[in-house]
């Protein structure tokens, strides 16, 4: 069977360049052998339209142990499951990611299916391995003993390694299998795939019964995959087991040229300069929010609905022919489409077809966070921990899909009429899922905002989560301090490894006696230079915002020379002038 996703230009959600135009052709094979039950279960399944880019198409195998009555269910829903959740997990997520919580929940179904019984023959137990492929990169996931071997040019490699426990030359068992344990360890791996590539998901109904050398001949053949299939059942045909084999060859991958992927990007002509009473696609321009080397932001009113506000966004000229920036402003788009958080902006999708290349959010009527702060220097404490608290549950959210902001900063945060703290801009913003695409161009690197990002950012190390909760310290503390920097001016020099750890944190108290202690140290903590330091979670850093950390409270309070310099050479120098006038007057005494 010949498979080909056909191509879409884009999905009623937005998609950017990306394209799973991988073309395979697959066969299967599956028998009970001389058993009255197949307890074999085995299926494919690719995602449609612009899907097939973020998910790919996913081969699973699975072989329910015979021991348990409940092998056949198991095999089949472990299968069934896995090729229907698999592609409802969120885009952004990474293929291991995505799989490994299904399979994760399809196993504590199992288990408790079986927890269910008494007996130990009434168990819901399977083997199980499923083969995905993503743009140029293949991934499995594997438990027990079935298996997943790949002929490449002429060289048959098993990829997975049996879960088995040998009692003797004719005995053994599974050491691991899908129902046996809550918490099973399922294994995983990737590698980039190659055209003319062949896979064979098989039980070992088949692989036990053919030689690695005859499994390699037959696999070599020039013939279909469905042939293929069909001479491995052949070939094992004395096996007392179920038999279940499933071939898919890859043919082409998605395509390496940079022209094409431009071309794609570049579909829609840049914007030219606006000005207040123009229109585009039905949207007047009221007023130019701000512009930048790299966009323009306008606020515009849409005369096809209603006069709604909203906010229009329009790339710079300057980068017409850069592939890696608008791939960056089309993923921002592709974001805003897929949050629904009320500390998150939204992107609008309208049905007017486009006739420029931009993207709508919605309007949001408040200042932003650097304009306030710049407005209320000394903002009440509680009222900060209120935004810091938003802003976290803002950002949380986009890691829950494994999306990295990288460029929080006050100036990216709005607050609107209600009080409440948005997050307004995805620019700079990195996709687990995205980033497995293979892209034919070097894609940039957000190094967000000097004065708010993490020290990895300039230091070229990976960014994680903790490098968000960096930035959002930095901004707490700005806030908290009046718009100082936790280490000073001495920041902005920094460039290696050796600055960084040179530099000092400055306690917020210096700049805001009103500060406790424990709130001051929960910062240091998490303005930390090296990520590993700072907080494990986000919700334990606001946790001991808000009440003292009994590992991070000091033992006393800091000295009065940190706390309050210039009160405390005021209180010396006075000291020292009282004692300077008492050994005068001590002196002249004794004469």
């Amino acid at each position: 069977m010949n498979h080909s996703p056909s191509p879409t230009r884009s999905d009623r959600r937005g998609d950017v360049h990306f394209r799973g135009n991988i073309q395979w052709e697959s066969g299967r094979f599956t028998d009970p052998g001389p058993k009255a039950e197949n307890q074999d279960f085995l299926g494919m399944r690719a995602a449609e339209g612009s899907l097939m880019a973020t998910k790919g198409m996913a081969a699973c195998i699975a072989d329910g142990v015979s021991a348990a009555s409940a092998a056949r269910e198991a095999a089949e829903t472990t299968v069934r499951s896995f090729l229907t959740d698999y592609f409802e997990t969120p885009e952004s997520w990474q293929v291991k990611t995505s799989a490994q919580r299904v399979l994760t929940s399809i196993n504590r179904w199992l288990f408790s299916q079986g927890q269910q019984h008494s007996s130990s023959e009434k168990g819901c137990v399977t083997t199980f391995t499923a083969l995905i492929l993503k743009s140029r990169t293949g991934h499995f996931f594997h438990i027990g003993d079935s298996r997943l071997y790949r002929l490449r040019e002429g060289n048959l490699e098993l990829l997975t390694r049996d879960h088995t426990t040998q009692l003797s030359p004719g005995t053994c068992y599974l050491s691991r299998a899908m129902g046996v344990t809550l918490n099973p360890q399922i294994d995983y791996d990737s590698f980039p795939l190659a055209p003319g590539d062949l896979f064979a998901l098989t039980t070992d109904g088949i692989h036990q019964f053919i030689s690695h050398g005859e499994l390699r001949r037959i696999l070599s053949l020039p013939a279909s995959p469905q042939e293929i299939a069909d001479l491995l059942g052949q070939s094992t045909s004395l096996s007392d087991d179920n038999r279940s084999v499933l071939v898919l060859r890859v043919h082409t991958l998605p395509d390496e040229d940079t022209d094409d992927v431009y071309r794609h990007l570049a579909e829609l002509p840049f914007p030219p300069a606006l000005l207040p009473g123009q229109q585009i696609d039905g949207l007047r321009i009221e007023k130019l929010l701000s512009e930048s080397p790299r966009s323009q932001i306008y606020q515009v009113t849409d005369t096809l609905d209603q006069n709604r506000q909203l906010v229009l966004k329009t790339p710079s000229p300057l980068y017409e022919d850069d592939p890696a920036y608008l791939e960056r402003f089309a993923l921002e788009e592709w974001i805003g489409l897929r949050v629904d958080h009320p500390h998150l902006v939204k992107a609008v999708r309208r049905s007017t077809p486009k006739t420029f290349l931009y993207h709508l959010v919605e309007w949001i009527e408040g200042p932003t966070l650097a304009v306030w702060s710049n407005q209320h220097p000394r903002p009440p404490i509680h009222q900060i921990l209120e935004w810091t608290q938003q802003l976290v549950s803002g950002v949380r959210a986009l890691h829950r899909k494994e999306t990295l902001h990288q460029d929080l900063k006050p100036d990216n945060l709005v607050i609107d009429s209600s009080g409440i703290l948005k997050i307004i801009d995805y620019g700079s913003c990195r996709i687990a899922g995205m980033s497995e695409i293979a892209s034919p161009f070097d894609r940039e690197i957000a190094l967000g905002t000097l004065d708010f990002s993490a020290p990895e950012f300039r230091l070229g190390a990976a960014a994680t989560t903790r490098s968000d909760l960096f930035s959002i310290a930095v901004i707490t503390y700005h806030l908290l301090t009046g718009g100082k920097h936790p280490y000073g001016e001495a920041w902005q020099r920094a460039r290696t490894l050796q600055d960084f750890h040179r530099l000092r944190y400055q306690s917020a108290t210096q700049h805001h006696p009103m500060v406790p202690l424990w709130m001051d140290a929960t910062l240091k903590r998490a303005l930390s230079i090296q990520p590993e330091h700072r907080h494990e979670s986000m919700s334990e850093f606001v946790t001991y915002l808000q009440r003292p950390d009994p590992e991070q409270l000091p033992l006393s309070a800091l000295p009065l020379a940190q706390r309050r310099p210039l009160l405390f050479w005021k209180l010396l120098s006075l000291l020292l002038f009282i004692a300077w006038i008492t050994t005068w007057m001590w002196a002249s005494s004794r004469f």
